[in-house]
């Protein structure tokens, strides 16, 4: 209704070139869907078979072992020892590590164990929510890729916003965190949660101050190798574990990897409708009609409205990552990539996550059609990281 409306005015101003664009924005975002789910075709199976192996190995649970105790505490539900401990873990682990090509089919890995669990196939149970909340906004260690186009875009320092992205994506996963434990009543204030908060936030802290002190190749070199080889390492884990085992490798990575296949046809569904709703709102100029609205209210309180020069990265994040990296270079041309608008937008692209993505993902690939409180507790973790974001960036650049 929103885009309805906004091509009407479009429409009553003139512009009735925008009916066309909503048209073939419609059919390019079906076209996309299929990319998407085709593309994920391969990195599914590939992850789908080899979950496998480790679980039959017993690899995946004694890596759980180490952080079930905070697992069981933010979702009771789930019983000890539950496979779905050890996906949660993996998914988690890959996306601080900013592995995007992993974290994606552990996620759905993860969704999948603990859907198996749930009592109603067509509901979000509580841990499936947590699990989504914290995946759209899960702490990413190292940035690189903004790095990269913050170099490529002639920045002096591209890596001097490490520690801002850090800061603001701490503030949407606190927020996230802080809110699912208030609709469903977790116990968060307890030793065993304030015992890995010191351990997590030691360890991040320790990171930030070597870091800190790195050119930015050395980041990116560091963050590639580590990542990487954490994956590799993996991998061999569980073949090498499973062969002295004695289990059928081949058998069990084939029958893992069906499964994989048969979600990425199963998501294309669930995309188009995430995907098609976003094209809308993009092809109709409503995005453009929000900007000047908030633009004029901030103006009207008297408030510094420089950080609305960056906002069409954030807003454009939850809906779409590729559409934010295009508001980010954009920005960063036309502003200038070391310039507050420039850096900012950097910032909202490395501290913000797709959530209406994520949530088409992971929910379409178990079929859950009923969301319940995930989507709010989602985009207020988004919207946490935003006001966190501005905030760092004055306080470090304003």
């Amino acid at each position: 209704m929103v885009a309805l409306l906004a091509i009407v005015l479009q429409c009553l101003t003139g512009h009735t070139a925008v009916v066309s664009e909503a048209v073939t924005a419609m059919f390019d975002s079906a076209s996309l869907a299929a990319q998407i789910a085709l593309g994920l075709i391969g990195v599914l199976t590939l992850w789908m078979g080899l979950m496998r192996v480790g679980e039959k190995a017993g690899v995946v649970t004694a890596i759980a072992w180490v952080v079930e105790p905070l697992l069981r505490k933010l979702m009771p539900e789930v019983p000890k020892g539950h496979p779905a401990f050890g996906s949660v873990t993996m998914n988690l682990t890959a996306n601080m590590l900013g592995l995007d090509n992993a974290a994606t089919p552990l996620g759905l890995k993860a969704m999948q164990d603990l859907q198996s669990l749930n009592s109603d196939k067509q509901t979000a149970s509580n841990a499936q929510i947590l699990f989504l909340v914290l995946n759209t906004s899960s702490v990413t260690l190292v940035p690189v890729t903004v790095f990269l186009y913050r170099a490529q875009q002639g920045a002096v320092a591209p890596a001097e916003i490490f520690l801002p992205i850090l800061l603001a994506t701490l503030g949407s996963t606190l927020a996230g965190l802080l809110m699912v434990g208030l609709v469903q009543r977790l116990p968060l204030w307890n030793l065993t949660v304030a015992a890995y908060g010191v351990v997590i936030l030691g360890t991040v802290s320790a990171a930030v101050g070597w870091l800190l002190h790195q050119s930015a190749e050395t980041i990116g070199a560091v963050s590639t190798t580590v990542g990487n080889g954490v994956l590799l390492s993996l991998v061999f884990l569980f073949v090498l574990v499973a062969s002295i085992r004695k289990i059928a490798v081949y058998d069990e990575f084939i029958e893992g990897a069906k499964s994989g296949f048969e979600q990425a046809i199963r998501l294309i569904p669930f995309l188009l409708a995430m995907l098609l709703a976003i094209a809308l709102l993009r092809a109709s100029g409503a995005l453009d009609y929000l900007l000047h609205v908030i633009a004029s209210v901030v103006q009207w309180l008297g408030f510094d409205s420089r950080f609305v020069d960056a906002l069409p990265t954030a807003l454009m994040k939850p809906f779409s990552g590729s559409g934010a990296r295009a508001m980010m270079l954009e920005t960063m041309s036309h502003y200038g990539v070391d310039s507050f608008a420039g850096r900012l937008a950097a910032i909202f692209q490395g501290s913000t996550e797709t959530t209406f993505y994520v949530l088409a993902v992971y929910f379409g690939s178990v079929g859950i059609r009923h969301g319940r409180h995930a989507l709010a507790c989602g985009l207020f973790a988004d919207f946490a990281g935003i006001i966190s974001a501005i905030a760092v960036c004055y306080w470090f650049y304003g």
